[in-house]
């Protein structure tokens, strides 16, 4: 018998006038999946290596420009790293070599793609792949997807053909040579062999030409400096692994400065080996990440530094030039003893922008013949010119500038006096910007044309002089984009793609490589020889830099943050929802004040009711610029009589509302100068932060982060319950330590895979690669501004950040356990109501906290409905589909790592961030689901990556490798902080270090038994 019962798909169908019903109804695909296109071309269709079979099972996306480009794959057959493109199987990824650079980031890669989508980013950890990601690398796959790109050329602000575009452009050319007008090429610094080889090619064919490398966040004074003294444009590739005694004035090396990515050789000598570790001082004005490992950090003004590095050369090389007092000129003199005493294991590094401190560093290197310090395999990632740009803007004000190509560029946001810009722009003839965005230079300019995602492209690089890198797609193109190195080709006259023009020109760099093996590594490592010529005089620049004067008034530090970078990926949610390592504050950037200087002038933080971070407002007057509304966050470390503000923030053209946060602190980067004079003044109202950490210290708790020096830790090694105590509790009416009662029969984790993770607190410098990681692997939501100031992120990784109270932890301790009472000085209700303020110049640890996996876990005994519980592997499990969100395990949590999903934070126009688009949704990795609202979710120790491995070495016929298993923080942490592994297997690293005698569990007296471990952190004093 038939049933004539009807079945409704949705809600919606209720609604008999629905549009949506009838249009699905009549058409599945609610766009038009343009087959006709790629179907009806007989040329496309026969030179593709897509099958019928494939192109069906493929068409399942609903945004059709990605849909064929997800199908299709590379323009041309790219190399995966394990498999063959025709061998693609649903549900099995492939990795893709390739490297990276946008003119500020760069490193070494391997792109994890699914179903021709690529979703992950890794490190490249092949032999010379030297460069490891960080976070904005890792967040640059999101970027890809970023439904605010230029997505068709425009001409007039009208969407046109790159056909038309280039016959505009070729005209203009043409009238420029006749005329003799001058025609300019402003790029980034491009690093790219086979482009520069084109520029000098069109140089040849346009003799009016020109090019002009302009860098936003400016490296000129270290680049002059290196030219004057070597005969080369270019900057050094410290290995700070070779560095005993470090000393750094203003160079944040675990940062951006020059660069970045000097963290992995940085922490090699920084994890205490045969009873040594390296020494680092620091001398800067903002607080760093740099300052925050340093063993012995000093607030300075940067005009005290340049007296400071003059009184080092002194020392070092036994000169007499007169300086003027500096304050802690104590700690600068013993540190130059300590450096000329550490000889050829020594290392001084600067960020002074001025060419004369560049060169002074320079001349101490040399001294001291550091072995860390080399002049071949030196850096080409940053070639820009402050006197280029500064001339090309005279120029174009002159209207000399006939014909400007721009590229990586967007100095109508990034330069200080962009209005000159503007006005020299509309004396230009004709204007053109490659661009992935249409920001505000393409916005304006006459021709504005879709610049391709490096995932999208074919180049090559040589980011370090030797070593050839080649950058392969990943994906077609997603929109009608055109690279610039295709405009070259075109405007030279050259037929041919640039892939047969970069294959071709590869065969000079790989080394004796073949293309094919250097498409799959990645890169090619050749020899590079030391770099020598030209002249320069240390000891005048040292006279010269001595005479300095200091800057009137404040001192403002322009500095980069660690999540946004220079800016150009301000519209990604990842980066802008990425809390700050020090501050902890995200979607902001602001005004950092010292203690003392917060107090004179009335400026103030404070916890509001709902745990929210309050400040105030300031107005920063610069060079007669002034800016309000600036958000003023009173920053412990800052050295007094100086100001820190954030470049990169303050976009508006390109980017969604939510994105549009901040203030443009490149207004005042005047003459590319980070160090600007600046007045303050307290402004009305309050600021509200989106700040992650309320707490600011650890208030005595040594329970969390164990410390201690490197002396007692040589002198007590064998001891290790002088330095590294188990709590003690009472058991049976006698102190027994902690770890050894239960409360809970004990189970038999010796069969099969058991999971540790390792986090050793000397090797983390809060770098924050691996909560990015966290984000793209496990489908982490951005929940915005609103809801992270309601203490409602989503990290299932977080880094907290701790200050001491005193000038150090031992301080501290040593206050806390001298509280006797309650009341009075020593009383510890007040003594820990004081401890709760930071020092004005405190030590600082970071230490990275993720569900804990407890083998006798609280959540699991309060859960009423079984959702949460423990696997075999030691893993704590979600079945979200069980949890109810009652949310007694996140309560009973004592490590607070549990996060609940009060919205449905995907598909919702509430969170219009990448989850909210049929385009970003294609970063989604299909292995972890999507979790909806009302459940509990937190770090799931990456359990299909472990699954993954164990399925394939069983595939395969083989045991598991050893060190085989990664999580995605492991496997982003470029300074070996975390290891994972299966603690079983008593050959693997984990199972090493869980033997350590540093080793020990976050707060062990609880009794959860975890299977993430940390290393007591060794301060070398």
């Amino acid at each position: 018998m038939s049933s004539n019962k009807k079945y409704w798909k949705s809600v919606e169908e209720l609604n008999e006038n629905s549009s949506i019903v009838e249009a699905l109804r009549n058409n599945e695909f609610v766009e038009e999946i343009p087959t006709a296109d790629f179907l009806s071309d007989k040329d496309s269709l026969s030179s593709s290596s897509t099958t019928r079979r494939d192109f069906l099972k493929y068409v399942g996306f609903s945004t059709a420009a990605a849909t064929l480009a997800a199908c299709e794959g590379p323009v041309h057959k790219s190399i995966p790293y394990v498999l063959q493109p025709e061998q693609i199987i649903p549900g099995v990824a492939d990795f893709y070599a390739t490297s990276m650079f946008d003119g500020f980031d760069f490193a070494n890669l391997l792109v994890k793609t699914r179903e021709g989508r690529p979703i992950k980013i890794e490190n490249n950890t092949i032999a010379g792949a030297k460069f490891a990601a960080n976070a904005r690398v890792h967040a640059s796959v999101l970027s890809l997807y970023d439904s605010m790109r230029l997505k068709v050329t425009k001409v007039g602000q009208k969407e046109a053909s790159w056909q038309e575009a280039d016959l505009k452009i070729k005209a203009s050319l043409a009238e420029a040579k006749a005329k003799g007008g001058l025609i300019v090429l402003l790029t980034n610094t491009l690093a790219s062999p086979s482009t520069e080889k084109l520029i000098a090619e069109f140089i040849a064919k346009n003799p009016t030409a020109k090019h002009v490398v302009y860098d936003a966040v400016s490296e000129s004074a270290a680049l002059d400096a290196f030219e004057a003294a070597y005969g080369e444009r270019a900057l050094v590739d410290y290995d700070f692994s070779k560095a005993n005694t470090i000393v750094s004035l203003d160079a944040d090396f675990l940062g951006d400065w020059q660069g970045g990515s000097f963290d992995s050789g940085y922490a090699k000598g920084r994890i205490p080996q045969a009873g040594k570790m390296s020494k680092h001082y620091q001398f800067e004005a903002n607080m760093t990440l740099s300052g925050a490992a340093a063993d012995k950090r000093v607030p300075m003004t940067v005009a005290n530094q340049k007296q400071a590095l003059v009184k080092i050369y002194n020392v070092i090389t036994g000169s007499a030039i007169s300086t003027g007092k500096v304050d802690n000129e104590d700690v600068v003199i013993k540190a130059a003893q300590q450096l000329k005493a550490a000889g050829s294991k020594g290392l001084l590094v600067s960020g002074i922008q001025d060419k004369n401190a560049q060169l002074v560093v320079l001349a101490i290197n040399q001294a001291l013949a550091s072995e860390a310090f080399s002049t071949s395999g030196t850096r080409q990632i940053r070639k820009g010119s402050n006197e280029k740009v500064a001339q090309l803007i005279a120029d174009m004000n002159a209207g000399s500038v006939h014909t400007l190509i721009m590229s990586g560029v967007n100095p109508v946001y990034t330069l200080a006096d962009s209005a000159k810009f503007v006005s020299g722009l509309k004396k230009v003839k004709l204007s053109a910007a490659f661009s992935l965005r249409e920001d505000e230079t393409a916005s304006i300019t006459n021709i504005a044309i879709p610049a391709p995602h490096y995932l999208e492209s074919w180049n090559d690089l040589e980011l370090t002089k030797g070593t050839y890198s080649l950058t392969q797609p990943t994906i077609r193109p997603l929109f009608s984009s055109k690279q610039f190195q295709e405009g070259l080709l075109s405007w030279n006259g050259n037929g041919a793609a640039y892939y047969d023009y970069l294959k071709a020109n590869a065969a000079n760099y790989t080394s004796g490589k073949s293309w094919n093996q250097t498409v799959h590594d990645g890169l090619a490592v050749g020899v590079s020889g030391a770099a020598s010529g030209g002249s320069a005089n240390a000891a005048a620049a040292a006279s010269a830099l001595a005479a300095s004067a200091p800057v009137k008034g404040y001192e403002l530090v322009l500095y980069t943050k660690t999540g946004l970078g220079d800016g150009q990926q301000a519209n990604n949610p990842w980066l802008q929802e990425f809390p700050d390592p020090i501050t902890r504050v995200s979607w902001d950037n602001y005004v950092t004040v010292s203690q003392a200087d917060a107090k004179a002038l009335g400026l103030e933080n404070k916890i509001v009711a709902n745990g929210g971070l309050n400040g105030s407002y300031a107005t920063l007057t610069v060079n007669g610029i002034k800016l309000e509304n600036v958000p003023v966050i009173v920053q412990p470390g800052q050295a007094k009589g100086t100001l820190g503000l954030a470049l990169g923030y303050g976009k508006k053209t390109g980017l969604k509302e939510e994105m549009q946060v901040g203030l443009n602190a490149y207004a005042f980067y005047a003459n590319f100068n980070n160090v600007q004079s600046a007045s303050i003044a307290k402004g009305s109202g309050e600021h509200e932060f989106a700040c992650v950490q309320s707490q600011k210290t650890l208030m005595g708790r040594g329970d969390i982060i164990k410390e201690t020096s490197l002396e007692i830790f040589n002198a007590k090694y064998d001891e290790p319950e002088v330095w590294n105590s188990v709590a003690m509790v009472s058991l049976d009416h006698k102190e027994v330590e902690a770890t050894k009662v239960d409360l809970w029969e004990p189970f038999d984790r010796s069969v099969g895979h058991h999971f540790n993770l390792s986090i050793d607190l000397n090797a983390c410098t809060g770098c924050g690669a691996c909560v990015i990681a966290c984000h793209a692997e496990n489908n982490v939501p951005v929940v915005g501004k609103a809801e992270i100031r309601r203490s409602r992120d989503m990290h299932w990784l977080r880094i907290d950040r701790y200050y001491s109270s005193e000038d150090t932890f031992a301080g501290d301790n040593e206050k806390k356990e001298s509280f006797d009472g309650l009341f009075g000085k020593k009383g510890s209700l007040g003594g820990f109501g004081e401890m709760e303020n930071p020092a004005a110049n405190p030590q600082v640890s970071f230490q990275p906290v993720m569900c804990q996996h407890c083998n006798h876990a609280p959540c699991e005994t309060v859960c009423p409905v079984a959702a949460t519980s423990h696997g075999r592997q030691g893993q704590n499990m979600m079945a979200y589909n069980r949890c109810v969100g009652t949310r007694y395990c996140a309560n009973n949590c004592p490590y607070k790592v549990r996060r609940f999903n009060w919205f449905l934070y995907n598909n919702n126009d509430e969170f219009d961030f990448h989850m909210n688009d049929d385009l970003g949704r294609m970063v989604v990795n299909p292995d972890v689901n999507v979790r909806s609202r009302g459940v509990m979710e937190k770090c799931s120790m990456c359990i299909q990556k472990t699954q993954l491995t164990i399925l394939t070495a069983k595939r395969e016929g083989r045991e598991v490798a050893v060190d085989e298993f990664q999580t995605a923080c492991s496997a982003a942490c470029s300074t070996g902080a975390m290891v994972f592994g299966d603690v079983n297997n008593k050959e693997s690293q984990v199972a090493k270090l869980a033997q350590d005698k540093r080793m020990y569990h976050l707060l062990e007296s609880v009794g959860t038994k975890p299977n993430v471990f940390y290393h007591v952190k060794v301060r070398n004093t």
